[in-house]
């Protein structure tokens, strides 16, 4: 990728037009985006994100996603990065947002943020499951539509387009029974249309030095919320005191537990799909496991 920050930014229309960057530094970022702390001459600090041209898609559906996340928001508990500007450049695609310091720390508010905002979403009595536009988990699609059933949304529109990916490196199954049985399944379970940040892994989440919760890096769409509390579990888990928190202010319902494995094959097949290895061994274990669970 890569490493040169865009400068025509400077050039073009938006908050950092004719202005003087004092310092332009490259900070950890992920396998499609480079990330930057800018420090202007005026004192204000900003993150940017910057992407090939084509990537403008991914980088306006993250805004769009911190967007509603912030809609729904208990800013007393959570927060999210404030997007300023999303842009398509003449080399490249730049996100702008608001910079916030990090720390490590309790994770108690972030839990229960995480908690109301799910609340709150839910308060506004969708009746349907899914997305208004077209997104990415990953840089895999993460396809727009919607469905009244929460286990036809979850399968055709989310697990079905990995799975059909998934056929490219040999997973080999008979899905049309698979997938009868997982609708069944999960139309049982009956769950509210919830905002769901939609990737609520380890690294996409953090406490602010004022000591809130922040999430980030978001794949937002309307989904049972316990979509977010499972991917949680995945790839080194938060702390008790998330779950702790988020258990008291809106406890989640029975049979939680055996649903984890079916919302994290939807990653699993994802992580296989985009990096191969042992991700493919995990995703075919873990089919298994919920073919176990529907028998």
């Amino acid at each position: 990728m890569d490493l040169t920050f865009p400068k025509e930014i400077l050039n073009s229309e938006g908050p950092l037009k004719n202005q003087t960057i004092l310092n332009i530094s490259p900070i950890h970022g992920g396998s499609i985006h480079n990330a930057w702390r800018l420090e202007l001459k005026t004192g204000q600090i900003f993150f940017a994100k910057t992407a090939a041209k084509e990537a403008f898609d991914m980088l306006q559906f993250e805004s769009n996603g911190l967007t509603k996340l912030k809609e729904n928001l208990n800013e007393d508990f959570l927060t999210v990065p404030k997007p300023i500007i999303v842009q398509k450049l003449e080399s490249s695609s730049i996100l702008l947002m608001d910079w916030l310091e990090l720390s490590d720390g309790d994770e108690s508010k972030l839990g229960k943020g995480l908690a109301l905002l799910h609340k709150r979403s839910s308060n506004q009595h969708l009746n349907s499951f899914g997305w208004n536009e077209n997104g990415f988990i990953g840089y895999n699609p993460q396809i727009c539509g919607w469905r009244e059933s929460w286990g036809e949304c979850f399968v055709h529109l989310r697990l079905a387009p990995q799975s059909k990916m998934a056929q490219k490196w040999g997973l080999s199954l008979e899905m049309n029974l698979f997938y009868s049985k997982l609708i069944k399944y999960l139309e049982r379970h009956n769950p509210i249309p919830c905002v769901v940040h939609g990737d609520l892994w380890r690294g996409n989440a953090a406490i602010t030095k004022n000591g809130k919760g922040i999430i980030f890096d978001p794949a937002v769409w309307w989904a049972d919320r316990e979509v977010d509390i499972a991917m949680t579990t995945m790839f080194g888990g938060f702390s008790n005191k998330f779950y702790e928190s988020y258990q008291k202010t809106w406890a989640l319902q029975s049979g939680f537990e055996e649903r984890i494995e079916i919302y994290n094959l939807y990653h699993l097949l994802n992580h296989a799909n985009m990096f191969g290895g042992t991700y493919q061994d995990n995703a075919l274990s873990s089919i298994k496991k919920v073919n176990s669970l529907l028998n």
